[in-house]
């Protein structure tokens, strides 16, 4: 590794000479510093973004003569600069339509929590012509799949419904998510559904994946990544836009979109309405999908206000249950194991429907199997500029969230919902078929704010937010074969929870010459929750805790030369457990926090055509809460902290513009993820009066999911109008354990995507383009998540794996009108 990074040096340094740096500084009419304008080399897409003075420094290929410069409320600029190196370029920019107007609102939004190149963090920015690329009603994982180090997967095996990502093999309960600035991940379980937010990636403009701690300041704790989204919305021209796509397993997307344009020089509004079905690739997995986005603002010469009202409501049939291993391969003696060993198969239906399906297999049979939820989210941002120096962004946030899922259940005893047995005669019923409904209704709302001061060389944001979640669990009967002692819609468990996460920061870049940058970050976040009620298990659970972290963050870029970065930093950061951790833990045990320290060591640079970046990272964690194969008393799997884990690794990202037509980009991501120490439990139900425990200890082994090697590479064709992609995606195997075992695993897969698009302008219409997606070329068989389950009888061990396999070959196709 370190052979390969002095080499990668060497050769860059080599070649840094085919470069110069230009440097200037975006002004308006009034000759003040135009903050967050884009400065772009043109036909390249690479380039930088002004500080709050409105000044830029980019290093560009000696070819190349002409800057593009644009910034939000200005007419585009191109700025030629002929043969000329190292030279200060003052651009005023022309305002035409809008002569009192000065937007800079939407960027300062983000500006506290946006990495840049003098952020001495891991990140990559996703522009919205790459987002719109593949944008034909997938969810936002799977539009995301082919950037660094991220590894994707879809319950329905389709990319519509239930999807999820893992980035450097954290899941999503570790993955810091926010919009605008505002935290979108579930106060209590850490996750994000995107389900919940269907099409929200049409209504993008930007995405930063910050990999490690990153900038994250608001919102659960980065434990691997993070994610800012930034929503659309101004358009100095007004439009609307038709887009419909149509595809395998009856996928089909409308969407349409308008905007006004601005209205008496300092108004803007934005609309979108979306409808996205599919059958799925899984047996009955289907989605219905809905949602709505509309934003509106004023934007005045010192002052932005900016509201935003997006939400949605999906309605899945369930497909969480997985295929079993010996279902996959077809297997006549592993499949009677299953039916024998697991107690799942009970009636004649249920084995009809295991013996006789396929990859497609889907456990649920009941015809309303439905996850039924809808969510809400108003947001309102006020940015307002003091002075030259000094700028505040301020927002506040609303989201309700509602829903439920339904199951059928069958042989249920009324033990397990607090009912009576029911006496019919002589006989006495002890179990009874079902309907229930788990529910969750929660309100989450508050507000962040930033500071931002900008003056030389120091610019220093203080910040911070209050948020508030109120969230109630509970169950209900909604029909039963025997009565018993219930009554319609009787809830059978309830809980309610509050959690108030405070978090203050002061966050510094300062340029100590013209090659050091200095960055430094110190956060204070508490945390109160408090939960209580009955689970789900008739269990009852009363939690109060609290928490204190400080978590500074400290770094430095330096330039070797005028076009070329060395960074680094080191992060702290802590997450507190989520809900299950203290539900689901034995009586009188209390989860511990877990820390994560993250080093990040990189350089990135531009040479000629080219694009290159590499980093190493090591995060090492304390107390990371794990499963070990352990349940509770009551049978609910729990998680335990272990004392030590890590993951070290590297990755590469490279592109290339090969003459005016072609592109390639590459990303690799090398990596060890390994527990130190493990132990599993595993449990022999032959001993039923006292469940006898076996423990196998394990070290240096790898953490679950966490694959060792992860390629993305991109391949692009363009010309007048036309252009044709090839995407390509190799994960290595994954665990799906920590046992390092090699017959509980998702084996590794190398897939294939293939895009062509054809854009034009006729017939009155602004564009006109078509768009084929052929997913899974190679129509490659595999899977992408899945789990394991086992135990012991009488010392014989009994283990089953269950995956999510995905579609092979199939299409997506899709029209777009724009007026």
């Amino acid at each position: 590794m370190r052979i390969l990074m002095c080499t990668t040096l060497v050769v860059i340094n080599y070649l840094a000479y085919a470069q110069r740096t230009v440097s200037g500084t975006v002004l308006n009419e009034n000759n003040e510093g135009i903050p967050g304008a884009s400065v772009t080399i043109k036909d390249l897409d690479l380039g930088t973004i002004t500080d709050m003075n409105g000044y830029f420094q980019l290093s560009i290929p000696e070819q190349k003569k002409t800057l593009l410069v644009s910034a939000i409320g200005y007419l585009t600029q191109q700025v030629a600069i002929g043969s000329k190196s190292k030279v200060v370029i003052r651009m005023p920019i022309e305002v035409k339509e809008l002569q009192a107007l000065t937007i800079f609102g939407d960027e300062v939004i983000n500006f506290s929590t946006k990495a840049n190149e003098l952020t001495p963090t891991t990140y990559a920015d996703i522009s919205k012509e790459k987002i719109e690329e593949r944008n034909l009603g997938l969810d936002l994982p799977i539009l995301l799949n082919f950037t660094p180090s991220i590894v994707t997967t879809s319950d329905a095996g389709a990319g519509v419904g239930y999807t999820g990502m893992r980035i450097r093999g954290s899941d999503a309960t570790r993955i810091n998510v926010t919009l605008n600035g505002i935290p979108i991940n579930d106060s209590e379980s850490h996750g994000v559904y995107w389900v919940n937010m269907p099409d929200l990636s049409s209504s993008l403009d930007k995405i930063q994946i910050q990999r490690g701690v990153g900038t994250s300041s608001n919102g659960a704790a980065a434990f691997g990544a993070t994610v800012n989204l930034k929503s659309s919305g101004f358009s100095k021209d007004a439009f609307a836009q038709i887009n419909q796509t149509i595809g395998s397993f009856n996928t089909l997307k409308t969407n349409i979109k308008f905007n006004t344009g601005v209205i008496n020089n300092n108004f803007n509004f934005e609309g979108r309405l979306s409808h996205i079905t599919s059958d799925g690739y899984i047996d009955r997995a289907q989605s219905d999908l809905y949602s709505y986005f509309f934003t509106g603002g004023y934007y005045g010469g010192k002052t932005t206000i900016k509201a935003l009202l997006f939400g949605g409501q999906e309605e899945t049939y369930q497909s969480w249950y997985g295929t079993p291993e010996a279902r996959l391969k077809n297997n006549e003696n592993a499949l009677q194991a299953v039916i024998d060993n697991s107690g799942e198969y009970n009636t004649a239906e249920q084995l009809d429907n295991l013996l006789n399906s396929d990859r497609t297999f889907n456990y649920y049979l009941y015809d309303n199997e439905i996850d039924h939820y809808e969510q809400n989210h108003y947001q309102l941002h006020l940015n307002h500029v003091f002075n030259n120096n000094l700028n505040l962004a301020l927002s506040g946030h609303y989201t309700h969230g509602k829903g439920y899922y339904e199951q059928y259940r069958s042989k249920d005893d009324f033990a397990d919902y607090g009912m009576d047995n029911v006496t019919v005669g002589n006989d006495t019923i002890t179990q009874t078929d079902l309907i229930r409904r788990r529910w969750l209704d929660n309100d989450f709302y508050g507000f962040t704010y930033a500071f931002n001061y900008n003056k030389d060389n120091l610019l220093m944001t203080l910040g911070g937010g209050y948020n508030t979640y109120k969230g109630k669990h509970f169950g209900e009967i909604i029909w039963s074969e025997f009565a018993s002692t219930s009554t319609i819609r009787d809830r059978y468990y309830e809980g309610s929870s509050t959690k108030n996460d405070f978090n203050i920061f002061l966050k510094t870049n300062y340029q100590l010459s013209s090659k050091v940058n200095l960055f430094g970050d110190l956060q204070m976040r508490t945390i109160n929750y408090d939960t209580e009620g009955t689970d789900n298990d008739l269990s009852n659970y009363q939690v109060g805790e609290k928490y204190t972290f400080f978590n500074p963050k400290f770094g430095l870029t330096y330039s070797l030369n005028d076009h070329f970065q060395l960074y680094g930093s080191f992060a702290v950061a802590h997450r507190e457990p989520v809900r299950n951790d203290f539900i689901d833990a034995p009586v009188g045990d209390i989860p511990s926090p877990e820390q994560l320290q993250n080093l990040e060591l990189g350089f990135r640079g531009n040479l000629d055509n080219i694009h290159m970046e590499s980093n190493i990272y090591l995060m090492d964690y304390t107390n990371q809460l794990i499963l070990t194969g352990a349940v509770n008393d009551v049978g609910s799997s729990i998680r335990v902290n272990t004392p030590d884990s890590y993951r070290l690794g590297i990755e590469m990202v490279f592109s290339i513009e090969v003459a005016d037509q072609w592109n390639w980009g590459l990303n690799v991501a090398l990596s060890k993820n390994k527990i130190k120490k493990f132990t599993e439990v595993m449990f022999d139900y032959a001993f039923t009066d006292d469940r006898y425990t076996v423990e196998n200890e394990f070290r240096d082994t790898d953490i679950a999911f966490s694959p060792n090697i992860v390629i993305g590479n991109d391949i692009t064709f363009s010309h007048q109008g036309f252009s044709t992609q090839l995407l390509t995606k190799f994960v290595g195997n994954q665990f799906l354990d920590n046992t390092s075992n090699e017959n509980r695993m998702i084996k590794s897969y190398f897939i294939n995507d293939l895009r062509f698009a054809y854009q034009l302008q006729a017939f009155g219409m602004r564009k006109i383009e078509l768009t084929l997606m052929i997913n899974n070329l190679l129509n490659v068989t595999y899977e992408s998540n899945g789990y394991t389950w086992g135990y012991l009888y009488d010392g014989y061990p009994y283990q089953q794996n269950n995956y999510y396999p995905q579609a092979g070959i199939n299409l997506l196709t899709g029209l777009s009108l724009k007026f």
